[in-house]
């Protein structure tokens, strides 16, 4: 196999290891259920309807994402939920890995909404080199809502006396992960916005068409 096909894999195989990445999660919902692991839950439960998102819009607004797209959904939050296990703590470097690739999903994400209301407003008009600006800002801003959030849950977590899904490690790990989020935005901007034409193209028309 090839480099090209591992980063883009054939549409078969593509989905292929998406429905198993969801049969994965499947189970480790089941597991955190029948083990009253609300961590392990709550993530792998949330991670599987972030994976069942894509058919929803194939049903509803009959969008078809790309599959290759879809796989790499599926990949950042499984890696996510399956750090839940006890990855997290084993390995220092599996934080990293997780924060870059999700990131890449925040920076495409943000990207496509950016262009699609560029595209369909005449009045915004953005110089390239500002798109890529816009995407790192964009996952920063999202990174640091996202550790406001872990405290919160974890917070939460100690005044109810369970256990909070989302973990804070101090200090120094939420410098690690901005860094790591700022790497995913720029692999997006430098090298990834071609990967959700797609998706700009499925939003700009959504816009169209409820401004008609």
């Amino acid at each position: 196999m090839t480099l090209a096909e591992t980063l883009d894999p054939p549409d078969s195989r593509a989905r292929l290891l998406t429905r198993t990445l969801q049969l994965l999660l499947a189970a480790l919902f089941v597991y955190g259920v029948t083990t009253v692991s609300s961590s392990v839950a709550i993530n792998s439960g949330v991670a599987l309807v972030v994976t069942l998102l894509p058919a929803l819009l194939r049903r509803e607004y009959d969008y078809s994402m790309a599959p290759g797209l879809v796989l790499w959904i599926t990949i950042a939050v499984c890696l996510h939920s399956i750090g839940s296990l006890g990855p997290y703590d084993w390995f220092g470097w599996y934080d990293s890995v997780t924060h870059t690739i999700s990131a890449t999903i925040v920076a495409g994400s943000g990207y496509a909404a950016f262009r699609a209301v560029e595209r369909h407003s005449d009045d915004v008009d953005v110089p390239g080199e500002f798109r890529a600006l816009f995407i790192v800002v964009f996952v920063l801003a999202t990174g640091v809502f996202w550790e406001i959030l872990e405290f919160a849950t974890e917070g939460l977590g100690v005044a109810v006396g369970g256990q909070a899904p989302l973990v804070v490690y101090g200090i120094s790990d939420i410098v690690s992960d901005l860094v790591f989020n700022t790497l995913g935005a720029v692999l997006v901007a430098v090298w990834g916005t071609d990967y959700v034409d797609g998706v700009i193209a499925f939003l700009r028309t959504r816009l169209r068409s409820r401004s008609d």
